[in-house]
């Protein structure tokens, strides 16, 4: 006599996964249509998984008013449950795919400037070197809240140990210097002296939507370091422009269009091949301010993140010794 199985009952009662994708592409962009698109399905197709869905579960989703959605408060609840899920699912089929790949990978998280400015130009050597191991960045500006799901094997940051299950390996400290281009300091000869580089058009990096706050140095605090007051900026001086983009600050810069402070892990090169000066001397040098390199536990011994690790150690190494060697 052949037994049967008991219904599962947590999968007797799960809804339809495809009304599921649906409703959590509806609830992300807060629009059927958007959510039609990026799932290459039908504005009615999302319409009806999601009425289906709502029946399952016997309660709204969402609050309709023409055409614009809301979730309600039963369905903030279902996406983030849902989201999560879908994060996990998704990670783990690439990691179920990558098991029959001879490639291996690595997550690495730093700020779209570390990506921009350090990583992306040094990255070409890593490749030719270990063409058997495929990279993944995340960037972002805040560690501490990263998005549901998401677990770099790899921090690159200003926070020690940011969450439980990693280590920290220091890198470098910040050294922080003006920067402008040869042909801005050509027509404003001014800026070669502090007065002058206080009244001229400063380009500031803004602490808006940044975690570490404490950590961040601006135009006001740069010059207290050599007790010049920005505030005291003439009042026929430049403007002053704020954003919180380091890479547009970076590019408004190169399109002479003022001066900014470097940091020099970021902009050596840029200073190394002529396209950046450094129009004053001073340089405020903060050894306390670490940067790390920062790894999740599992993977101390994983040949692809000792063969990282060991590259990128070895490129600070290099740059270091290259910058103690002009001094």
């Amino acid at each position: 006599m052949v037994k049967h199985a008991e219904p599962d009952k947590v999968l007797v009662k799960m809804p339809s996964l495809r009304a599921v994708r649906s409703f959590v592409a509806a609830a992300k962009y807060q629009n059927f249509t958007r959510a039609a698109e990026a799932l290459c399905v039908t504005q009615a197709a999302i319409s009806r998984q999601i009425r289906e869905l709502e029946a399952s579960l016997g309660i709204e989703l969402f609050k309709r008013s023409g055409r614009a959605v809301e979730l309600t408060e039963a369905g903030a609840i279902f996406y983030d449950a849902a989201y999560l899920s879908f994060v996990n699912i998704a990670q783990a089929a690439e990691r179920v795919q990558g098991l029959g790949s001879s490639k291996k990978m690595l997550t690495i998280c730093c700020t779209p400037a570390f990506s921009a400015l350090w990583l992306s130009r040094r990255l070409p050597a890593f490749f030719t070197a270990n063409p058997d191991i495929d990279l993944n960045v995340v960037t972002t500006e805040n560690f501490l809240q990263m998005e549901p799901g998401v677990a770099p094997d790899v921090f690159i940051n200003k926070v020690a140990d940011p969450r439980e299950g990693y280590h920290s390996i220091p890198l470098f400290h910040d050294l922080i210097y003006p920067i402008c281009t040869p042909e801005y300091l050509r027509q404003h000869p001014e800026v070669a002296s502090l007065e002058g580089l206080r009244d001229s058009v400063l380009l500031n990096l803004s602490p808006y939507g940044r975690s570490q706050v404490a950590e961040h140095l601006d135009w006001n605090v740069w010059f207290s370091f050599f007790e010049i007051g920005a505030n005291a900026r003439i009042d026929d001086s430049y403007h002053l422009f704020n954003a919180n983009d380091y890479n547009m600050l970076i590019q408004m810069v190169l399109n002479n269009q003022g001066v900014t402070l470097g940091w020099h892990h970021l902009v050596a090169p840029l200073l190394a091949d002529g396209r950046l000066v450094a129009p004053v001397t001073p340089v405020v040098e903060l050894k306390e301010k670490l940067h790390y390199l920062t790894y999740a536990d599992n993977k101390t011994h994983n040949e692809a993140f000792c063969l990282f690790r060991n590259w990128m150690l070895a490129c600070i190494e290099k740059e270091h010794t290259a910058v103690s060697a002009t001094e």
